[in-house]
């Protein structure tokens, strides 16, 4: 008889389970990291050349607030392509929700674990 009961508990949190997921895959939501999960940023990768670097810059600050980019911004220095173009890229991935497709940019985006704030500049 116990046997039985633990199979029809088995039963129903199994059933739970999947109904849980399956309401999640309905509506839309996505997953959200659970407190203690590593944190990722997006970063152009380091072979990336000039013009991709600058398209990116702009398409990222088209979409997102890129004032700490700005000469006096936290964010400028060093004022460099790369340095601008990643700080942008990650503003863009933070906000579309840490996907893997917010940080392809045409092949040319990295995400990384390691935080790569810098000075005042908070990624």
């Amino acid at each position: 008889m116990a046997r039985r009961a633990e199979a029809l508990n088995m039963a129903s949190m199994l059933t739970l389970s999947l109904a849980l997921l399956l309401l999640s895959l309905i509506s839309g939501e996505t997953m959200r990291p659970v407190q203690g999960q590593q944190r990722t940023y997006c970063v152009a990768k380091p072979s990336t050349d000039e013009a991709t670097l600058a398209a990116n810059l702009n398409y990222a600050c088209s979409q997102v607030d890129c004032g700490v980019l700005q000469r006096g911004g936290p964010c400028f220095y060093p004022d460099s392509l790369i340095s601008h173009a990643s700080v942008a890229m990650n503003l863009y991935y933070q906000s579309r929700g840490r996907n893997a497709w917010n940080c392809y940019f045409r092949s040319s985006g990295l995400i990384v674990t390691t935080d790569p704030s810098f000075g005042g500049c908070a990624y």
